[in-house]
């Protein structure tokens, strides 16, 4: 089946994104749940990696249907000022903020649960085979800070707002010890 949503189902999330100015991160995160009231992961092709659908982009909000197949890292990134809720409507993802000074630690959610993030924040997702997510930006994303490490500094790389950022691999290797997988139970 095609990724793409009735039209009763649109209707519905023109009425969940709805607002009269910008989101607070709690918010974001309640939207996510209601929109993932009308999404059944059967119902879409899970043949490929994956892919990001724009449910909704309007002046106050964006929201986006995440369907990874294949496991997926966000690599360490921002959405420059935009915050964020999650809501996890299939399989197990992880989320870890970046932390400096004190070992990284990554909270683990299932299905049914929903987190949010600031919009001053930089984090990493790392999103297991199979994990259905919705995602509520506000305001709409303007674009994606990447952050790696090359030559030892830090480095902020902007990417698309449409665009997936790409794993952080120099980076979770400098603060990831050897044999820690950085995700916490």
């Amino acid at each position: 089946m095609s990724t793409s949503l009735p039209d009763s189902d649109r209707a519905r999330l023109r009425e969940i994104a709805a607002s009269d100015g910008p989101l607070a991160p709690h918010e974001c995160a309640e939207r996510a749940r209601l929109a993932g009231a009308l999404v059944a992961p059967g119902q879409f092709d899970q043949r490929g990696t994956g892919e990001a659908v724009l449910l909704w982009r309007d002046e106050h909000s964006e929201a986006w249907l995440n369907l990874w197949w294949q496991p997926r890292d966000t690599g360490y990134h921002d959405h420059s000022g935009s915050c964020v809720g999650v809501y996890v409507i299939s399989g197990r993802v992880w989320h870890e903020p970046l932390t400096l000074g004190e070992p990284p630690v990554a909270h683990e959610y299932g299905p049914g649960e929903v987190f949010w993030f600031p919009g001053d924040g930089v984090h990493r997702m790392d999103h297991q085979a199979g994990a259905v997510t919705i995602h509520v930006y506000s305001p709409p994303v303007p674009g994606i800070g990447h952050y790696d490490l090359h030559g030892g500094l830090l480095r902020r790389t902007q990417g698309l707002p449409d665009q997936p950022s790409p794993p952080s691999a120099a980076l979770y290797a400098a603060m990831h010890l050897p044999g820690d997988s950085g995700l916490a139970s």
